[in-house]
């Protein structure tokens, strides 16, 4: 049934209704009850009114329209299927236009698709210049369907460009094992169309590393423009600290100013407490001890060019594209190339800790589990890996190994013994793990290197995460559990004696890879690449 076909019906079941209500009251002016008839054909009437509309309810497409423009303009039809879906959920009304005028969301989308590199995006949307020419052309007037369509369209590509990213196999290549994000961008337009001011008070439909990353990425592009150049500040001298004085020094002041990290006079060769200040920031910014020392590694990161650093921005950018926008419960998240574990409620960060992951020949995988238990006192069941390259070596040499070690042998696979570490202090385990159940055989847990969560570069671990606080994250998790206090946790962990504890509710776990993101103070932070993850997916993302 075509549209035309629909509005005939619809006039004819208005007009019937009139006639209900007329006659009726004509014969029986005195009846209170209303006529059964009359009420169901007003009501089926009433499920004909389109629900969620904006202003411009009086006009409508023919959905032979959409069919004629995707063929006039091929390059829209793998979003074809969307663009019909938002329609369809509006009766096939009008989105862009009220009152026979474009509504101001139209500029808006003109000028962000316009403007897509703000967006980290290095390509254009189809038929930009058609768009521009028709909205010259429409601003007033009778609505055109052909721009009502194109900007429908460009929506739809803008969407896909910079809130979901680039294709799924590529997130997998990179070996991103988290869940894509799942939305209806056909929803969130409907919304950001009826209720303008709600949606635009609210967050775009990405998670909100991307806003954040985006506004450091202007700024690093307009230093580009500034300081093309970048020169590496050189020093004959091993270091620098507070109280000396150096001609580097000014250069250092100069450079931590454009950053963003210093407010004084940098003029001036002396090493004062405003410098140390900001020497602390930069340095904790970039995953170095915060000491104030000026040395070789914080030079290194200052020197390292804007090319660079924003190829960094924009890959994480994409990287935010992927991950779910919003989860409204308790979860954990580990970044891998920060060493840190955070422990949030909703997008409210409650607190965070070191933790140590995995070298880079023992890589820790980027993907989300559901924390279901906790083990105090564990034994570890060793892999066969490590029993293989290993264990078995250290056998040979010193065949006291695995009483020394506190293992014990509980049988063979073909010639490889199973091997398993008895709970107690030694335990590589330590005293307690966290388990959420997956194929990689990747869990939190504690350790016995305690020295090894001080250093600034903590990738030392087969795989597995180890937890610099596992006695806060056992007491967190456990803090709403009957007979649970902190007592009985310490107790547990130093028992000897495995014991699990069930977890009343599953905790999302989510293991990221973020080698630029910003802190909770908006301060843009830098990691080292320590996967080699960035450059493969830069290539990727700006060649394509």
């Amino acid at each position: 049934m075509n549209t035309r076909s629909f509005y005939k019906i619809y006039i004819a079941l208005f007009c019937i209704c009139c006639a209900i209500i007329i006659a009726g009251c004509a014969q029986e002016k005195k009846a209170k009850k209303q006529d059964p008839e009359k009420s169901k054909a007003i009501k089926e009437w009433n499920k004909t009114i389109p629900g969620n509309f904006s202003a411009e309810q009086n006009r409508f497409l023919d959905s032979l329209e959409i069919d004629s423009f995707i063929t006039k303009y091929p390059l829209f039809q793998s979003y074809a299927a969307a663009i019909r879906e938002f329609y369809d959920g509006r009766k096939l009304a009008y989105a862009w236009y009220a009152d026979n005028r474009l509504i101001e969301q139209a500029g808006n989308l003109s000028d962000r698709v316009r403007n897509l590199q703000n967006e980290g995006i290095s390509k254009e949307t189809p038929y930009r210049n058609i768009l521009d020419s028709l909205l010259y052309a429409k601003a007033t007037g009778t609505p055109d369907v052909k721009l009502e369509l194109m900007l429908t369209a460009n929506y739809f590509v803008f969407a896909k460009l910079a809130w979901e990213g680039m294709d799924p196999a590529i997130s997998k290549s990179s070996q991103w094992y988290l869940p894509r994000k799942k939305m209806s961008y056909a929803a969130y337009l409907d919304s950001l169309i009826s209720t303008p001011k709600k949606a635009s008070n609210s967050a775009a439909p990405v998670y909100r590393q991307y806003d954040l990353l985006k506004q450091h990425l202007s700024h690093y592009r307009d230093l580009q423009k500034e300081d093309p150049s970048w020169t590496p500040i050189t020093s004959t001298t091993k270091s620098y600290k507070p109280g000396d004085s150096a001609a580097p020094i000014a250069a250092v002041k100069k450079r931590l100013f454009k950053l963003g990290d210093f407010k004084g006079d940098t003029l001036n060769y002396f090493y004062d407490r405003a410098l140390e200040t900001a020497m602390k920031q930069f340095q904790s910014r970039h995953g170095l001890p915060a000491d104030g020392v000026i040395g070789k590694g914080t030079l290194n990161e200052m020197n390292v060019p804007l090319t660079r650093r924003i190829r960094q921005i924009l890959v994480n950018m994409e990287r935010s594209r992927w991950l779910p926008v919003h989860i409204d419960s308790v979860y954990l998240g580990v970044n891998i190339p920060e060493f840190k574990l955070h422990v949030y409620q909703s997008d409210s960060l409650l607190w965070s800790c070191n933790v140590v992951v995995g070298q880079s020949v023992h890589r820790t995988v980027i993907f989300s589990g559901d924390m279901k238990y906790v083990v105090f006192s564990p034994y570890w069941n060793v892999p066969e890996s490590i029993v293989r390259n290993e264990i078995i070596p250290s056998m040979k040499r010193n065949p006291g190994y695995i009483k020394s070690h506190k293992m014990e042998i509980t049988g063979y696979n073909g010639r490889i013994p199973t091997v398993r570490q008895k709970p107690g202090p030694q335990n590589s385990l330590g005293l307690v793990k966290f388990l959420f159940p997956n194929s990689y055989n990747i869990y939190l847990h504690d350790s016995p290197a305690k020295s090894l969560f001080n250093e600034s570069s903590r990738a030392f671990s087969h795989g597995c995460i180890r937890v610099g606080e596992p006695f806060k994250l056992a007491a967190f998790l456990l803090q709403n559990y009957d007979n649970w206090d902190e007592q009985k946790i310490k107790n547990s962990m130093n028992r000897g004696v495995e014991q699990y504890v069930t977890l009343r509710h599953k905790i999302p776990v989510f293991i990221a890879y973020f080698t630029a993101f910003t802190d909770r103070k908006n301060l843009l932070n830098f990691r080292k690449d320590i996967y080699s993850r960035d450059e493969a997916l830069a290539k990727m993302l700006i060649e394509d």
